[in-house]
């Protein structure tokens, strides 16, 4: 049956419609999708029918349709709702199932019961509400008429990037992600979270106005937490935790959520790389891997690379089982400071900066947890939940905060 019942009488559907009155049950939310030229009568007949199913009724009746979906989302989400039943004519279902893609992901389930035979209102003209501009470009107007979330946008920046690239690594704060564990600069949307595609560009689009790469586009890398590295303009790889270019105005980026964001810039050569290290991809490499490619691709010479470490879980709060854990020791037998433990700590960030360094990376060229006096980009993640998102903190409907990096044209931009 669905948590909750969507009744489109924006399209023209109305409680005369033969596939509502085939309705045996109604779910205990229902929400009346309604047009400011909508049949006043009809709106009322709609609702005293629900109603008599003894339902909690919700008209969506102002605003664009945008608006009002986002609206039901909202409540659903409030609510903790994923199952939608959507009552709708014909001509609704394609208009509606747009509106989905842009604002909802695959946790929410939309089954729409679409029947062939018509009422009055289904065969009637369209309504004057129909979206007059394609969804998409509605759906981006009206997220960006709302107000940012917990304060502005706040980037933070390394010291020893230099001026020839813009670079940053974002924070949580000045957003429109509602949601308690996304809000408010989630940067990804996945199958498995709340947070729509369409939201997420938007917060992008705010991040790129603030840090000036605005209007290109971050380019992510698809993390699959290995050591694959994709040289920007070769085939692109099905998945990859880092990428590196030669390319001016490209703005490289990766996630982080407890992983690294790491930013490798070389400043002889105009050189950038981008990577991301979970604890898989900091055994398997990806930080070395990372300036391995830009000297094999590019020319450019370990020492010579500048590396700046993002937000990242610290070992204070990240633990693994013990038998991954002891994978550390490996590296350096202060990754693993209390090994006996059944689930003993682990220091992701002194594992990649030992390996960097015997990779050729000089230590002044290295900004990490051990540089919080010159410059704080690197603090924990999980500690400080005001500041960031946190996988280890926040659980599995966790946001995401990026490391992004640019080389400047000759007009100081992405241009």
């Amino acid at each position: 049956m669905g948590d909750a019942l969507l009744l489109d009488l924006v399209h023209g559907c109305g409680p005369d419609c033969a596939f509502l009155r085939d309705e045996r049950a109604c779910p205990p939310q229902v929400f009346l999708l309604c047009g400011a030229r909508d049949r006043h009568e009809d709106h009322l007949s709609a609702a005293a029918y629900v109603s008599s199913c003894s339902s909690s009724v919700h008209a969506l009746d102002s605003g664009s349709i945008a608006a009002r979906l986002y609206r039901f989302k909202q409540t659903l989400d409030q609510l903790d709702l994923s199952s939608v039943r959507v009552l709708a004519p014909p001509r609704g279902r394609a208009v509606l199932r747009a509106y989905q893609e842009q604002l909802f992901t695959a946790v929410y389930s939309f089954d729409y019961r679409v029947d062939e035979r018509t009422c009055a209102g289904c065969a009637g003209s369209a309504p004057s509400d129909s979206p007059a501009v394609p969804v998409e470009e509605e759906v981006s107007r009206f997220l960006q008429q709302l107000p940012a979330l917990k304060g502005e946008v706040r980037v933070l920046t390394s010291s020893l990037i230099p001026g020839g690239f813009g670079h940053g690594f974002s924070t949580r704060t000045g957003g429109v992600s509602y949601i308690q564990t996304l809000s408010s600069l989630n940067l990804f949307s996945s199958r498995r979270r709340r947070d729509p595609g369409a939201v997420v560009q938007e917060n992008c689009r705010r991040l790129a106005l603030h840090a000036g790469f605005h209007p290109q586009p971050l380019h992510l890398v698809k993390v699959d937490h290995g050591s694959c590295v994709w040289v920007l303009g070769e085939a692109e790889p099905e998945s990859y935790d880092a990428v590196v270019t030669d390319r001016t105005g490209v703005v490289l980026a990766a996630p982080g959520a407890d992983c690294m964001p790491i930013l490798f810039a070389d400043p002889v050569l105009k050189v950038i790389g981008a990577a991301h290290a979970g604890w898989k991809g900091t055994l398997m490499g990806v930080a070395m891997a990372t300036v391995e490619a830009m000297v094999r691709n590019f020319g450019c010479r370990a020492r010579d690379i500048v590396v700046a470490v993002g937000p990242s879980v610290g070992a204070c709060c990240f633990r693994l089982d013990r038998q991954q854990a002891l994978d550390f020791l490996q590296v350096h037998q202060d990754c693993v400071p209390d090994p006996e433990s059944t689930r003993p700590h682990v220091d992701i960030r002194l594992a990649n900066r030992l390996l960097l360094l015997r990779g050729g990376v000089l230590p002044e060229h290295l900004h990490d947890d051990s540089e919080l006096q010159r410059s704080c980009v690197t603090p924990c993640t999980s500690c400080h939940p005001e500041d960031f998102f946190s996988h280890t903190r926040d659980g599995l409907n966790f946001g995401t905060q990026v490391g992004f990096l640019w080389i400047k044209g000759t007009d100081g931009g992405t241009e």
